[in-house]
């Protein structure tokens, strides 16, 4: 049973939630503000966190810099503006998903159920794949480059997946999204661009002139194929 936190201050939502959530197999706590949620979350055995950005004192933005401090459990955020640059920072931030309010609870079921799943590994063996002095193993969801490993959010690393087993090819923005976090993502293609952001600095690629991610000008992205020439 996966255990979800829910930081809303929304009393009558988060009820609503609880029992939504509960009743399909889910266990769910809640937090009415950022606080008591970074309390409840570092008590352990949360598995994914619902995060609203109008919260009192510190916003959800705040709330999701802390938790990506320390920790990689998935985030879903929701926003009542309906503004896209407030998904944006979402994005830049860490989270996994948004949600704008108001939304249909079988929605959000379904983001939690395909986010879940993302972090799940395999029930087979998950091939491991190297490029560009990369080295992903899909199965321990573990990164590492020139030997260090990387702590990447779960968006990150189904990205990166998608472009290292794809390494040599150009992978379409629309089609990258798509892989990683299915087809409703597939026409917000700015999100990728912030992902890949996200990416190329813990891959300690320069922004100006990457190595590891290339960007293919009104296409998409592309890992290259084997190893990298080292930065002189």
């Amino acid at each position: 049973m996966d255990r979800i936190l829910v930081i809303d201050d929304d009393p009558g939502l988060t009820a609503l939630l609880a029992e939504y959530l509960q009743a399909r197999g889910h266990s769910v706590v809640t937090a009415p503000d950022g606080e008591q949620g970074l309390d409840r979350l570092r008590t352990g055995g949360v598995d994914l966190v619902i995060l609203d950005v109008m919260l009192p004192g510190k916003d959800g933005f705040e709330i999701c810099r802390e938790i990506r401090a320390d920790s990689n459990v998935p985030i879903i955020m929701l926003t009542a503006r309906g503004d896209e640059m407030d998904r944006i920072v979402g994005l830049e931030l860490g989270a996994d998903d948004y949600l704008p309010k108001p939304f249909n609870p079988r929605e959000l079921l379904a983001r939690i159920r395909a986010v879940m799943r993302r972090k799940a590994p395999g029930a087979a063996p998950a091939e491991t794949f190297s490029a560009a002095g990369v080295r992903l193993d899909p199965e321990r969801r573990e990164v590492q480059v020139d030997g260090e490993p990387v702590e990447l959010t779960t968006t990150e690393f189904e990205i990166l997946r998608v472009l290292v087993a794809s390494a040599g090819r150009v992978v379409p923005r629309e089609r990258l999204m798509e892989l990683a976090r299915g087809p409703d993502w597939a026409s917000f293609e700015r999100s990728v661009d912030v992902h890949v952001s996200h990416l190329r600095r813990k891959l300690g690629d320069d922004p100006r002139t990457p190595r590891r991610i290339k960007t293919v000008r009104g296409v998409g992205y592309m890992v290259p194929a084997g190893p990298i020439a080292a930065q002189g």
